[in-house]
């Protein structure tokens, strides 16, 4: 299952490195999750990175 960044995202950008498929980018007032690309990390890390480096815990499951 995809991820989705939620609006209390404060565009730290921290999120953007992690993802092993490059499924972030930074959108007009916040990063957005290509749901269409992510992976969970599935292959890549134990856990979805992103969820993991996520300051403000605006990373949540599709």
């Amino acid at each position: 299952m995809a991820h989705k960044i939620i609006d209390t995202c404060i565009l730290c950008g921290a999120c953007e490195p992690e993802c092993p498929v490059n499924a972030i980018s930074v959108g007009d007032d916040m990063y957005i999750i290509d749901e269409a690309l992510c992976v969970d990390c599935v292959g890549h890390h134990d856990a979805p990175a992103c969820v993991a480096i996520c300051p403000t815990d605006s990373i949540i499951k599709a």
